[in-house]
């Protein structure tokens, strides 16, 4: 049985003033009820909680057999029975109906209406007749776009709305028979059709079918009806046997059936599509996608009536994205967005609901206490009549709703009540004689006749049941109008009214700590969700007061979780999260009070407060909750505790009760490295130095550096979204810069840290702003070459590196602090740093630097420069700030140039500004296939720089005669000849050329 809550969803009734007794009623849009009955159609207006009020009355063709209403187009559309012959006819422009005698137009669908004429349509109602080949059985109306689908015996005929421009100001609706949907073996008793969504309905079949798009099937769809090929065709065959073998003695009855997806084409039921709208028009539906088949078994032990087996109540419940209506009356229709679609179908004792949007799903099982007449779903409830009853069930179209249209439901971030939890009534309201029932707005609307006395009911033979075509959609004949009758209009209470009760009627659980607690503020949670789901019926002022109970109803199911001993506790975190009370609020809601004296504190509670201290939320608790909190994880999870200390939020505990807490830890089961640094954090904010190095001494810096990787909240914090360095930070800067920096690369290689969070941290600890970099950070990237970090980029470490070396020898600014690392221990440990090449150093040693930091920064870019990795091209745009007037300058001019293989402009440079670090540069760089530049570019040269003279002269003879060295012992005799000038002096050179001569018979 289902769980019933005595709740109140209804309010106030009223009785409708009809002058017959209704046949048909449905609602109209946000206001209006339509009430058929004999010949005539009363409109009604309802506005809030004032009585309804007399609209309008139109005559019909006959008596009304089925009635529906279309808020997209504002068309009411029936089906009228007169002399034994169907007709469907639409009725537009209803609202401009005056009296009953005023003029009415009557057209035929698809007649193109001339522009002087039509402009009486303005102020008159007109009546679309649409003429069918077979009577039609039912009708409903797409609730998104206005279209209208007809069933008929062995089809389905759909007539798309649109609208005949008649000129720039003025237009009417009408509508075109765009497809004919053949369905053969099913006889259609109800239908319901939504944005291509096909549901229909026999006795005891149910299909849906999803009529496609996709141009890719177009072939699918012809202008001439065919069926198609069907693996279960042979069910024909066996439903032809079936009704041969049928007599009074025998029954065969098709046993039960659900087929989901594509397996429901298994069903035996041919779907074909015959598009008949006209060959210019753009079509909009290609092929059939089969998503539902369901068959139920008539209960023929008993010999039950066919009327207690038939199902009943077909229904098509979209629910769109959030915010998707507009204001404009006309095309707002058309400006929704489908979220989910849900499919009801009730037999008189078991209701079922079906999600069908992105996978065909069974959601809800509706168990009755007794025979349903009908039903009606909404995205909260679904309303039930039986012959004396109105019930009220809770439904979840909401819960699943809310999960497409946001993926962060059911994560960490929020939390929805689950599709599965069991449903529930929450009212079972007499009504004497109730017969049907329809819904609008927050309106039930409620027909009742009193019977004066019980009639037997004739008993039928149950071989009735098994004919898909059966007749019992064939109108009944009316009877005859008697007295005893009403009709209600019973208002259902506001959401937030109902949302409280419910609140209220949990209380009685709470103290139980049962899980009905749980279950009734969860069906209190999905009925607010539901009503700001349903944008379209909210008054203004109303989604603020909703907004709140949901924050509300947010923060109760948080109690819920967190208090409550229940497998699904975690669920404490995302609620409260959605409720929008602060950690401080939260905490301020729980019961401290120890009763037995041994405190006991809930898995969701802690789950809570856990993850919260985790999110570097942007809030202190007082001391004294901090307190509390402290005592809560040394009960309930004291391997918690040393994390807990170094969040934000903890900044205002006592270091006193931190401290004392710390030392009753046994530190056998986790980390008591941690528990060290938990404890120096706290000395330190307490000013304990002594027992701070005390506390740091007890460990080796690589185990100190495990426990910083284990909590980084030690060194880093993080509030309002700003980097910001700890205490403990602060004083590793000042005592043990090198376990700060060892520390901080280990949490970035342990991914604790991205690498722009790292630099900002050393920023903001140096205290500096903007382009300034502090050598804490040039400490930190060196240290991040010798590591050879994977995901760190290579080349825009050695750019920021470059950069800060080049500034400062530019500026001749020193470092703020002593570096880390020389550039003899860069070299011997990175494979990155190369080492400096001997002609450098030469170059070097002709300047006097006596600056210890200038000549570091400058070993170190050399080495750089000289390493295997480094992209020379990359960098050589910001060399300018680095002049070569310097020494250092020119060294690092010449290096780059140099990686680039321009040597000719570097034995220039070298001749010009230090001739005595030319023939090592040779040495060192003209080799293998650049050898030939010793007597192509560097003899020419130093003879054309000897002829000038000047005051370099001696120097480039001595530079000279070891260039002659190796050209002689490189080249033959001709061509050592060829390279030497012709005017130079045959004495200075004979030496060289007896070398050559002779150095032919000395190999």
């Amino acid at each position: 049985m289902v769980q019933l809550y005595n709740l109140h969803p209804f309010g106030s009734q009223q009785v409708v003033p009809c002058k017959l007794q209704p046949e048909r009623f449905c609602g109209g849009g946000r206001d209006t009820l339509f009430v058929a009955a004999g010949c005539k159609v009363e409109a009604f207006t309802v506005v809030g909680q004032e009585l309804c009020q007399p609209r309008c009355v139109f005559s019909t063709l006959g008596r009304v057999l089925r009635l529906a209403y279309s808020e997209a187009g504002d068309y009411l559309v029936a089906i009228e029975e007169k002399n034994k012959a169907t007709f469907l006819r639409a009725y537009v422009n209803w609202r401009s109906k005056r009296t009953e005698n005023s003029r009415v137009c009557i057209r035929m669908v698809g007649h193109d209406m001339e522009a002087p004429f039509s402009e009486t349509f303005r102020e008159q109602m007109s009546i679309v007749e649409m003429p069918l080949s077979e009577a039609p059985l039912c009708i409903s109306c797409c609730p998104v776009k206005g279209d209208l689908l007809v069933g008929c015996t062995n089809n389905l005929v759909l007539f798309s709305l649109k609208y005949q421009i008649i000129n720039e100001e003025f237009s009417i609706l009408d509508f075109e028979r765009s497809l004919i949907i053949h369905i053969d073996n099913i006889t259609p008793a109800e239908i319901s059709f939504c944005v291509g969504y096909v549901a229909v309905m026999s006795e005891l079949e149910v299909l849906i079918v999803k009529l496609e798009s996709d141009p890719k099937n177009r072939e699918s769809v012809n202008h001439h009806p065919r069926k198609t090929t069907n693996p279960m065709k042979q069910a024909e065959g066996i439903s032809n046997e079936t009704s041969q073998l049928e007599s009074d003695d025998f029954v065969i009855c098709q046993k039960p059936m659900e087929l989901l997806g594509e397996k429901s084409k298994q069903s035996g039921i041919s779907v074909t599509l015959e598009s008949t709208g006209l060959a210019d028009e753009k079509m909009k539906y290609f092929h059939v996608r089969h998503l539902l088949y369901r068959r139920f078994a008539p209960d023929i032990s008993s010999c039950l009536l066919s009327d207690d087996v038939r199902l009943h109540s077909l229904q098509l419940l979209p629910i769109y994205q959030t915010g998707s209506l507009t204001s404009d009356r006309k095309n707002s229709s058309q400006e929704k967005v489908l979220l989910s679609l849900f499919c009801f179908f009730s037999l008189p004792h078991v209701g079922y609901l079906y999600m069908i949007v992105k996978s065909v799903e069974l959601m809800s099982v509706y168990q009755y206490p007794e025979k349903s007449q009908q039903a009606v779903l909404t995205p909260q409830f679904l309303h039930v009549i039986t012959s004396n009853n109105l019930q009220c069930y809770t439904v979840r179209c909401s819960a699943a709703a809310a999960r497409e249209e946001d993926p962060y439901v059911d994560t960490t971030l929020k939390a929805c009540p689950p599709i599965s939890m069991d449903v529930c009534a929450l009212r079972i309201q007499l009504f004497i004689g109730l017969k049907a029932i329809c819904h609008f707005k927050n309106h039930v609307v409620l027909l009742t006749k009193a019977d004066p006395e019980t009639v037997p009911e004739r008993r039928e033979s149950p071989k009735r049941f098994l004919s898909r075509k059966g007749t019992s959609v064939n109108p009944k004949t009316p009877p005859v109008a008697e007295a005893g009758w009403n009709l209600y209009i019973v208002n259902t209470v506001s959401p937030v009214q109902l949302y409280k009760e419910m609140v209220d009627y949990s209380n009685a659980y709470k103290t139980a700590k049962t899980r009905s607690c749980i279950h009734l503020l969860s069906e209190a949670h999905l009925l607010v969700r539901a009503a700001l789901m349903d944008a379209s019926q909210l008054e203004p002022g109303e989604k603020a007061e909703l907004l709140e109970a949901f924050k509300e109803s947010c923060g109760h199911l948080g109690d819920c979780y967190s208090r409550l001993e229940t497998q699904h506790s975690h669920l404490a975190l995302p609620y409260y999260k959605m409720s929008g009370l602060s950690m401080a609020e939260v905490l301020d809601r729980v019961d401290w009070a120890v009763e037995d004296g041994s405190q006991k504190y809930e898995r969701g509670l802690i789950f809570y407060i856990n993850h919260s201290l985790y999110e570097n939320l942007d809030e202190e608790l007082s001391e004294e909750l901090s307190a509390k909190v402290v005592q809560m994880f040394y009960v309930a999870e004291p391997k918690q505790l040393p994390h807990i200390l170094c969040s934000p939020s903890m900044k205002n505990i006592d270091p006193l009760t931190a401290i004392k807490y710390l030392r009753k830890l046994d530190t056998s089961g986790f980390s008591s490295v941690l528990v060290t640094l938990a404890k120096a954090a706290m000395a330190l904010k307490m000013g304990d130095l002594d027992m701070h190095r005390d506390e740091m001494k007890s460990h080796s810096e690589m185990k100190l550096v495990c426990g910083f990787i284990l909590e980084p909240r030690l060194l880093i914090q993080q509030r309002k979204g700003q980097i910001v360095p700890t205490e403990f930070a602060v004083h590793l800067k000042e005592t043990q810069p090198g376990l700060l920096v060892a520390s901080v690369l280990a949490l970035q290689k342990n991914n604790k840290i991205g690498i722009e969070e790292a630099d900002s941290f050393f920023k903001v600890l140096c205290g500096k702003d903007g382009d300034t970099i502090p050598q804490l950070l040039v400490d930190f990237w060196e240290a991040q070459l010798v590591a050879c970090l994977p995901d760190v980029v290579l080349q825009e470490l050695f750019f920021k590196l470059t950069s800060q070396y080049i500034w400062r020898l530019s500026k001749r600014q020193p470092p703020d602090t002593t570096p880390l690392r020389t550039s003899e221990d860069l070299i011997n440990t990175c494979s990155h740093y190369g080492l400096i090449n001997p002609w450098v150093n030469v170059l070097i040693s002709s300047e006097s630097l006596v600056d210890k930091n200038y000549m570091e920064d400058l070993s170190k870019l050399q080495s750089l420069i000289c390493g295997p990795s480094f992209d020379i091209a990359s960098i050589v745009p910001f060399l300018e700030p680095l002049s070569e007037d310097t020494v250092a300058g020119l060294s690092v001019h010449v290096l780059c140039h140099t990686r680039l293989k321009e040597y000719e402009q570097c034995i220039d440079r070298l001749l010009e500004r230090c001739p005595e670090a030319v023939i090592p540069y040779a040495n060192h760089e003209l080799k293998e296939e650049n050898r030939t530049l010793w007597w192509k570019k560097l003899l020419p040269e130093l003879c054309q720089r000897i002829k000038c003279g000047g005051e370099k002269y001696q120097l480039y003879v001595s530079s000279l005669k070891e260039t002659l060295s190796v050209v002689a012992v490189e080249l033959e005799l001709r061509d050592f000849l060829n390279v030497l000038p012709e005017d130079g002096t045959a004495a200075f050179f004979l030496p060289y050329l007896l070398y050559c001569s002779r150095k032919k018979s000395l190999t």
